[in-house]
Parts: C-alpha cells; structure tokens; sequence
C-alpha cells in the first residue's frame, strides 16, 4: 500500500539522518577533546619550564651568598604566581562548556526544574524532596536548600542528581520519594489529559447529535482512529473493553512526547526518554495481557501444536517472547525518543563546540546548526506521533492475540 511504502521510506530517512547527525557530533566532540588535551599539554609544559627555571635561579642564588637571596626570593615569588595564573587558566579552560555533560543533564531527571542560567546564576524551579532513612524517619525539605548541588542540608547532599549522604562512610539506605522533574512533569501531562477527557464528555452531553467544533472536531476523528483502525482489527469484538486503556496509553504518551519539545515550562522533561517510565508503561501492557490471557493463549504457548519431542525446544522459545514482548516495547519508546532529544541537542552544541576552537569559527555555525536543530524538532514532532501511536499498536496487537478464540 502507498501508506505502508511512506511509513517505511519516512523510517529509513529518519535512520539515516540520526546516524549522520550522531556521527557528526561524535567527530566534532573528539576533535574538540584533542584540541582542549594540546592545550593543556602545552600548558603542563609551560608550568614545568617555569618551574626549571625557578630551580636554576635558586641554585644560583645559592651560590652568590646571602647578597642576593633577596633578589631570589622575589623572582620565586614571581615564579609562583606565574605558575598559579598558569593553574588557574587551565582550570577555567576545563570549566569550558561541556556538551556530553549538558545534554546528559537534560535527558535525565533532577530534583528541581531548571528555567536559565549555569552555576551559581542558574534560576530553576525547587520541589520538593522526601526522603525515608531508618535513622531520620521522613524528611521533607525544598530542593533549594541544597542550592544547585553546592551545599548539604540536613546531613544529606545533591550530587549528580541523586541524593547522598554528607557522611560519605555512611552506608545507610536512602529511600527517595521525591517529586523530582519528571514526577511533575507527568502529573501536568495527566492534568492535561483530565481536562480534554473531561471537557469532551461534558461538551457531547450537552450537544447530543450535532457535529463537534474546533478542538473537539481534532481530537474525535483521532479517537476514532485509534479505535477502527487500531483497536477493532487488532481485538476484534472485545476491543472496547480495551480501549480506555490503549486511549490512556496512546494519550499519556503522545502529551509527554509533545510536552518534551518544548524548551520552556511546563516543557522540557524527557518523561518517555526515561526508561524507568517506559518500563512501567510495558509492564502494564504486561500484566494486562496475562490476566486476560484465554486458554487457547496459554495453550498456544505450553502445550503448542508441535510433535512432543520438540517441546523442550518451542516451550522456552515462547516463554522467552511473552517476555521480550514488553521489553521490546519499553526499550523502542525509550531509545527513540532519547537519541531525538540528544541529536536535538547535540546539532545546538555545534555552536558551543566551535565557539571554544574560535569564535568567528561559532558565528560561522551557527546558521547551520540552528537549521538542523529546526529541523530536528519539526522531524521530532512527527516522532512524538509516531511512537504513541507504534506503541499503542503493539499493545493492541499483543492483548488480541491474548484473547483471540479459536474457531474450528
């Protein structure tokens, strides 16, 4: 079909293009890595010659007599503070900016919502923290007291987004609770989807029989959509006791997807891209199969239609795919929606890479990465729809042939 032709053309270019972009920003970041290394190797040795140096003036110094110790200990002084500038210009160039760092920071989870700024300037949001220790009980505290990580509160520190103990020879467990980025993040998308959930409902009630309008007329032909074209022919007739479900999961997804290509509050949370969320999503598409399973399912993968003795061969074999079915499904929406936020980001880095070898070099760019980030997102956009809608698939396909009957 031209439909199936398209969405396997569109994957292909989609592929190619992440592997180019990713080989592209690989290159350019192991070329910075060299340049920044030649640096500071000529750095070392500029230090180690002044260092020489100065040896050489103390042992002349030694030899002249007293007369000239004077004079010695000012050039030693001099000596030192030539090499601390030395020092301190090498530490401000490691302070440069950092691209793996920056993009790992995005795409992970954090304990507060960061709006603008870098270090000690950042602005960002606090939320709350609660921990559970067996020696303190619950704490709870505000992100802000650890003030971006350089500070502890309460015997406990933020390091690398994960709370620690300021005692680093405690080995106590730290039980955490927080309502963290992504935990927030999650709840605006399901406030989102409560309210045109609901607003739909109260909308048809009260105009029963007449065509929607504006947003309605949008989201209805899309429900439908899901429901005839995903639900029935994957199903069949028990698909609408599984379609507040596949809705939920297609709904929850497609928002949070949409939501993380926004750079602003309330977006910018990598919620998909987090695979501890992506594996609860598989984990009910889970455990709603197996309760549903019939016993022509159970059947199919125990007592399959196979002479006996190649069931020691058959039998792990389905055992191994009712169990990569779903991580199957939480490792393809977690994979794709992280390597689009760091190709996003990887393309906008260029000009923070360049910018530190030359900043004509940045300027030069800039241009070009902005149009590949532009391009990215748009593309991304595309993929937020996508992999909703894959997933939603999948699921509907995986609860079919769970409760498919056999007719004989």
């Amino acid at each position: 079909m031209p439909e199936n032709q398209l969405f396997a053309k569109f994957q292909s270019v989609t592929k190619k293009s992440l592997l180019v972009g990713f080989a592209l920003f690989v290159g350019i970041q192991l070329q910075a890595n060299k340049v920044e290394s030649a640096e500071h190797a000529i750095d070392a040795h500029s230090v180690q010659a002044v260092a020489e140096d100065h040896a050489g003036h103390s042992t002349e110094a030694h030899e002249n007599g007293s007369t000239e110790s004077n004079a010695h200990a000012g050039d030693a002084h001099s000596t030192d503070n030539h090499a601390e500038a030395s020092a301190h210009g090498e530490e401000h160039k490691k302070e440069g900016f950092d691209a793996g760092k920056m993009i790992f920071e995005h795409i992970g989870d954090a304990h507060d919502w960061h709006l603008w700024g870098e270090g000690d300037h950042a602005v960002s949001i606090p939320l709350p923290v609660i921990l559970y220790t067996e020696s303190k009980g619950l704490t709870v505290f505000s992100s802000s007291n650890f003030h971006h990580g350089h500070a502890a509160y309460e015997g406990f520190v933020l390091h690398e987004g994960k709370v620690n103990w300021e005692n680093s020879k405690n080995t106590e467990a730290i039980y955490d609770f927080s309502i963290t980025k992504n935990v927030l993040a999650m709840l605006i998308a399901t406030i989102v989807l409560l309210f045109i959930v609901i607003s739909m409902a109260k909308h048809y009630t009260t105009n029963q029989g007449k065509a929607p309008k504006g947003f309605y007329n949008l989201i209805e032909p899309l429900i439908l959509f899901l429901r005839d074209d995903i639900a029935k022919p994957s199903i069949g007739h028990k698909a609408d006791k599984f379609m507040p479900l596949l809705l939920s999961i297609f709904f929850f997804i497609f928002i949070n997807n949409i939501f993380g290509l926004i750079p602003i509050f309330p977006g910018g949370a990598n919620v998909t891209g987090n695979i501890a969320i992506t594996l609860v999503l598989a984990l009910v598409v889970f455990i709603t199969v197996t309760i549903n399973g019939n016993k022509y399912y159970w059947k199919h993968i125990f007592m399959p239609d196979v002479p006996g003795f190649m069931y020691i061969i058959i039998i792990p074999i389905e055992i191994l795919g009712v169990i990569l079915k779903p991580f199957v499904l939480m490792l393809r929406l977690f994979a794709n929606i992280t390597a689009g936020h760091i190709i996003i980001l990887g393309f906008f880095s260029l000009i923070f890479i360049f910018g530190a070898m030359s900043p004509g070099l940045g300027y030069a760019v800039s241009p070009l990465s902005v149009a590949f980030t532009v391009f990215m997102s748009m593309l991304e956009m595309l993929v937020a729809f996508l992999q909703a809608f894959v997933f939603t698939l999948l699921s509907a396909i995986y609860i079919g042939m769970a409760v498919e009957e056999h007719h004989h």
